[in-house]
């Protein structure tokens, strides 16, 4: 699977910080569109990426339009204002690399951009109650229904033996 996450001008390093551990976990590139709303090296970034940071596979673009000419595939635009549901996608079937384009917290993705693929953009549902999903959840929503939908190919489903492994309760039974 050759999945990415990219977001849109995000403005709150807390939840890029959560986007990069999860990008980290799920062997996804994350790709960051300026301008952003901190510093790269912001502390608060790295203190939500954790010790992960140093595994992280990323890039950063100057703008959309740069991103855009520097990697093509299948662009999957997720808004508020998508008409269709992102799990009805099926993502198995996708053969070109995957690219999942998140909004900035405020005002999400550019409308124009989100206009010029509107066949693309996709909605994860909620209630008339929100506008929008916090960030991190929505992409890690998103993300595991592809993996899930790809069997979570290259994933471990039980705690590696480069942590606790997966036998770490036993000691615990009484």
């Amino acid at each position: 699977m050759n999945l990415h996450i990219v977001l849109y001008e995000p403005e709150i390093p807390q939840n890029t910080g959560n986007i990069m551990r999860t990008c980290v976990a799920i062997g996804a590139k994350l790709h960051l569109i300026e301008p952003m709303g901190f510093q790269i090296d912001e502390s608060k970034l790295k203190r939500s990426a954790l010790d992960y940071y140093e595994h992280l596979d990323y890039t950063v673009y100057p703008n959309y339009q740069t991103f855009a000419e520097k990697n093509p595939g299948t662009y999957l635009f997720l808004s508020r204002y998508g008409k269709k549901n992102y799990a009805d996608i099926h993502y198995q079937d996708l053969k070109q690399p995957l690219y999942l384009i998140f909004g900035k917290e405020s005002t999400g993705i550019d409308k124009k951009i989100l206009a010029k693929h509107i066949e693309d953009c996709y909605r994860i549902p909620t209630t008339d109650k929100v506008r929008s999903l916090n960030l991190s959840n929505a992409v890690a929503i998103v993300a595991f229904e592809v993996l899930r939908q790809h069997d979570y190919e290259g994933l471990i489903e039980h705690e590696p033996e480069t942590h606790k492994g997966k036998d770490f309760l036993d000691q615990f039974k009484e």
